[in-house]
């Protein structure tokens, strides 16, 4: 895996934080007396907090404003990434091989820029990256263009031959595959059914951090 650049996704990826994004959005609409659709889990895996937030307003005609609806789930979501969040094992080691090899890494996350920075800050990792950019301020999804990771790529001064970008779901490595970037595939358990096409897909595919250093070196 030869690279001058990476642009790593944080929840999933960097992060062990997946779980307290499964069923936020049902337990949203359940405090207001609505049962959400079966789907809606599956929907929402792909927006941004904002975004999600909104979809369930104009879905659900929730009379509430988007603020509002945000603050309902943002205290959970804020604490458990201020004094709870860990990296992934063998996150940090990876991290500073990489620091040493010279290659310069980026953040390229759906989650808004106060709690990413937050979570980044408690999993002792922010001082690894050049930078930081987010879904809500590149203004679309993952799951809809890869301009989050071609932004990236030009604050880091690289190109796409030169860049690895690191990611565990699976509509972001469909994203970032059909742009042209390398794609190393993290796995994670919200990704389990998806992980046979993941593989396919994908250049390289990281199983755990830790069995990486258990199995091979970084060639």
């Amino acid at each position: 895996m030869r690279l001058q650049s990476a642009i790593f996704d944080m929840d999933g990826t960097l992060l062990d934080s997946m779980p307290i994004w499964k069923g936020l959005g049902a337990s949203m609409l359940r405090q207001l007396g609505i049962e959400p659709a079966p789907e809606l889990e599956e929907k929402l895996k792909t927006l941004s907090l904002r975004d999600g937030v909104a979809y369930c307003k104009d879905y659900y005609q929730l009379p509430q404003t988007v603020d509002q609806l945000v603050g309902m789930v943002f205290d959970k979501i804020h604490d458990f990434y201020c004094e709870k969040v860990q990296p992934k094992p063998g996150v940090e080691k990876f991290l500073s091989l990489l620091k040493m090899e010279g290659v310069w890494m980026y953040v390229a996350t759906a989650t808004d820029r106060p709690l990413a920075e937050a979570a980044l800050r408690h999993a002792g990792i922010d001082g690894y990256f050049r930078g930081l950019i987010t879904s809500q301020e590149v203004g679309v999804g993952k799951g809809e263009s890869a301009e989050i990771y071609e932004r990236a790529m030009r604050r880091l001064q690289s190109n796409k031959k030169d860049t690895v970008v690191f990611e565990d779901a699976y509509h972001a490595i469909q994203t970032a595959k059909a742009a042209g970037f390398r794609v190393a595939a993290v796995y994670d358990a919200a990704e389990e059914e998806n992980q046979p096409a993941i593989r396919q897909l994908a250049d390289y595919y990281i199983r755990s951090f830790e069995e990486m250093f258990e199995t091979r070196a970084l060639d």
